[in-house]
C-alpha cells in the first residue's frame, strides 16, 4: 500500500509539474515592463533623455526610445523610417496627419509600453505592441479628424503594392473616405495596426488608459498606467505559477498526509 501511495504521489507531482510548465510557456519571455524598448528596427536599446526632439516627439524627451534623427524622420512623408505614403488616395489632410505622425512618435519614442510587447518573427523587428488601451478620446478625436481624408485599405501593416519603393494601393482597391474602411473610432483604431491598440472605456487622467498626447510639463502620465497594468499582470503571473488544480491540490494533500 505504501508503495502505491508512493508512485501515485510521484505521478501526481509529475503532472502538477506538466500542468506548470504549460502555464509557463505561454508568458511572454520579456520579463522587464518598465522603462524599457521594444527590439524593434529604429528603437534605442535602452531609454533616455535625448534634447533635441522634433515637434510632436518631443514630449518624451526627458526619457526616450527614440533618437533625434528618428523624431525627424517620423514627421517626414515618405521618411526613410518605413518608406510609407500618407498621401496614397489624395493629399492627408494635415489634422489627419498629425494623429499619425503622434501615433509614430509614441511607438517610436515611449519607454511605457512595456506591458504589451509581444515577441514576433518579423525580418524588420523581434517585438512588437499588442492591445495597448488607447483612450477613448484620442482615439475618437483621431477618427474624427481623418474622416475627411481617403484610403483603399483598412490594415495598413500588410497587402499593399511596394513595387515603386513605397507603399501603393493594391489592384482593386478602391480609395473612400475613411469611415468608409473605418464606420467607428475603434475599427480605425484597433485594425489599421493589426491590433496594436484596443480603444479603453477609461478616459485621459484616469491612469488606466495610454496617452497618445500629453502635455510634458504636467509630467508623463504614461508612467503611471505601465505600473498599473504591470503590477497587474506579474501578480497573474505568480498566481499562476503556483495554481495547482483543485482535484490534484485534494489528492497530493490526501497523499501526503
Amino acid at each position: 500500500m505504501d508503495m502505491v501511495k508512493l508512485m501515485t504521489t510521484q505521478l501526481v507531482l509529475l503532472l502538477w509539474v506538466a500542468v506548470w510548465g504549460a502555464q509557463s510557456k505561454t508568458t511572454p519571455a520579456r520579463t522587464e515592463l518598465l522603462n524599457v524598448c521594444m527590439d524593434a528596427k529604429h528603437h534605442k536599446e535602452k531609454p533616455g533623455p535625448e534634447d533635441k526632439l522634433h515637434e510632436q516627439c518631443s514630449p518624451w524627451k526627458k526619457n526616450s526610445c527614440c533618437s533625434t534623427n528618428t523624431s525627424q524622420e517620423a514627421h517626414k512623408d515618405i521618411s526613410y523610417l518605413y518608406s510609407f505614403n500618407w498621401d496614397h488616395c489624395g493629399k492627408m489632410e494635415p489634422a489627419c496627419k498629425r494623429h499619425f505622425i503622434q501615433d509614430t512618435c509614441l511607438y517610436e519614442c515611449s519607454p511605457n509600453l512595456g506591458p504589451w510587447i509581444q515577441q514576433v518573427n518579423q525580418n524588420w523587428r523581434k517585438e512588437r505592441i499588442l492591445d495597448v488601451p488607447l483612450c477613448k478620446e484620442d482615439c475618437q478625436r483621431w477618427w474624427e479628424d481623418c474622416r475627411t481624408s481617403s484610403t483603399c485599405k483598412s490594415n495598413w501593416h500588410k497587402g499593399w503594392n511596394w513595387t515603386s519603393g513605397y507603399n501603393q494601393c493594391p489592384v482593386g482597391a478602391a480609395c473612400h473616405p475613411f469611415d468608409f474602411y473605418f464606420p467607428t473610432p475603434a475599427a480605425l483604431c484597433e485594425e489599421i495596426w493589426s491590433h496594436s491598440y484596443k480603444v479603453s472605456n477609461y478616459s485621459r487622467g484616469s491612469g488606466r488608459c495610454i496617452q497618445m498626447w500629453f502635455d510634458p510639463a504636467q509630467g508623463n502620465p504614461n508612467e503611471e498606467v505601465a505600473r498599473f497594468y504591470a503590477e497587474a499582470m506579474s501578480g497573474a503571473r505568480l498566481h499562476g505559477a503556483w495554481f495547482l488544480p483543485p482535484s490534484l491540490s485534494l489528492m497530493l494533500l490526501w497523499l501526503l498526509t
